[in-house]
């Protein structure tokens, strides 16, 4: 398997809605987003799926080698080795990729986050940057559209948390801000037991409404100049957003089962970013 393909199968089997934009793209940008993907997801799953800290810790120090060894010229890993090519003509550096994997170590490092500040640092890491690479390899050429990515990112990601934080929380994590959980009178072990509660959802609609303001202030930050190249930033936000929509329409049940949108769902709303330029 060459490194082109390894990435592709890479970003298709995560399922991800991010595969659905990345479709309507010139083949070029595709192949840049993909192997940028592949390299968030895997050193993401280092922290979901390896079960010893310590062994986390470890993998994770050898990506940072392997980014510095990649940017010095000599990649190993076949992620590496199919992002290379691309950093250059997209303005991928290596701080961003450092501070992706800085996000992951702070998965490891903690599993509360005491306010939203705390919560904001780790979300503009794991999804802020991400957002920033994204926009260079989708085409940004205002300087204004890296703020609009950044709080897009934030959306996402808050969107992200929503969604998880039933299987967070068999992971013993819980990114809702322990003020806020204390604001809303939910206790810890409540989330961690997955109980719902008219207090749970009333902490939950709380933080929905934070994530469409993060939303609103996204879209008004993006500059007309690069609302076409940005398209497929704006079908991640369509798609997410309708998301946040199913779990305030579910009333929140999101601590015992996952809230997720079809294949073909996903595709529509993807289509129509495409077809009308607009969510």
């Amino acid at each position: 398997m060459n490194p082109e393909q390894y990435v592709q199968d890479k970003a298709a089997a995560s399922g991800s809605s991010f595969y659905y934009a990345f479709l309507f793209l010139p083949k070029p940008r595709r192949a840049a987003i993909t192997a940028f993907y592949a390299f968030c997801r895997e050193v993401d799953d280092v922290v979901d799926e390896v079960s010893d800290p310590g062994v986390a810790a470890t993998k994770l120090a050898w990506w940072r080698t392997e980014v510095a060894q990649s940017f010095a010229g000599t990649p190993r890993h076949p992620v590496m080795l199919a992002l290379m090519p691309h950093a250059a003509a997209y303005g991928i550096e290596a701080r961003q990729l450092l501070e992706v994997i800085d996000g992951c170590q702070m998965d490891l490092d903690q599993t509360r986050y005491l306010d939203f500040p705390g919560l904001a640092r780790y979300c503009h890491l794991v999804a802020g940057v991400v957002g920033e690479v994204a926009a260079r390899i989708f085409g940004q050429t205002d300087p204004q559209t890296t703020a609009y990515a950044h709080k897009l990112g934030l959306a996402l990601q808050l969107t992200n948390i929503l969604r998880d934080v039933g299987e967070d929380a068999l992971r013993g994590r819980i990114y809702l801000p322990v003020n806020e959980l204390q604001q809303f009178d939910v206790k810890a072990h409540e989330i961690l037991n997955r109980v719902h509660s008219d207090r749970f959802v009333a902490l939950m609609k709380f933080q929905a409404e934070r994530a469409h303001g993060a939303y609103d202030e996204a879209l008004a930050l993006l500059p007309v100049a690069d609302r076409r190249t940005q398209k497929p930033g704006l079908m991640m936000a369509s798609i997410y957003r309708t998301l946040l929509r199913e779990i305030e329409r579910d009333d929140f049940q999101v601590l015992n089962q996952r809230v997720s949108l079809t294949p073909v769902r996903k595709f529509w709303l993807a289509w129509k970013v495409q077809a009308l330029g607009r969510i």
